[in-house]
């Protein structure tokens, strides 16, 4: 049976966590920083259940300190963290050339500031030709306008906007796949 292309699939997914640091999410409002970070979190765990690599990036990690521990703690120890001063992942040295080799079109973006380093790397990602899916319920900016305007801006750049549940169900795609029942876990 032939899929729609826009429809994520495991094999061709890479998860990337934006500058999801402790210090960073202090400065978001708590609700949404609190739901960001869970819904973040839930996205790794399933990553990490379903062999879908994941990246992470870091901005100016020695003002901001590091991504947060309760994503952290679920990532393998070969995971890749990318420290970066731009605020477009793809700035940071050897970002591109990493999403490049994992052989992976479709990009899935959680993380923070919607209007900025996530917008900038939605943008750049997208110019490379990559298909990007960013998780509106997983990002996150200090005002709610900045976010809903990123949103519209990267949809009318063709970034496709999810939810963390849709991405968890399109990777599974059916009730009878092995890890159905660890990933329905992961909802709330």
């Amino acid at each position: 049976m032939s899929t729609h292309p826009n429809l994520l699939s495991v094999k061709n997914s890479l998860l990337i966590v934006v500058d999801l640091q402790t210090k960073l999410s202090a400065a978001m409002p708590e609700a949404e920083a609190e739901l960001m970070t869970a819904n973040a979190r839930s996205l790794v765990e399933a990553a990490g259940l379903l062999s879908i690599p994941v990246l992470l990036t870091e901005q100016y990690p020695q003002g901001l300190g590091s991504t947060d521990t309760s994503i952290t703690d679920l990532l393998s120890e070969d995971t890749l963290i990318f420290d970066k001063t731009g605020f477009s992942c793809c700035a940071a040295d050897g970002f591109t050339d990493t999403v490049a080799n994992t052989d992976r079109k479709q990009v899935i973006l959680v993380g923070q500031e919607a209007h900025v380093c996530v917008l900038q790397t939605a943008l750049e990602l997208l110019h490379l030709g990559y298909q990007v899916h960013v998780v509106e319920d997983a990002i996150c900016s200090r005002k709610a306008e900045h976010k809903f305007y990123a949103l519209q801006r990267m949809q009318q750049q063709n970034a496709t906007i999810t939810n963390y549940e849709s991405v968890l169900f399109e990777w599974v795609k059916d009730s009878t796949h092995p890890e159905f029942k660890s990933i329905s876990g992961l909802l709330r």
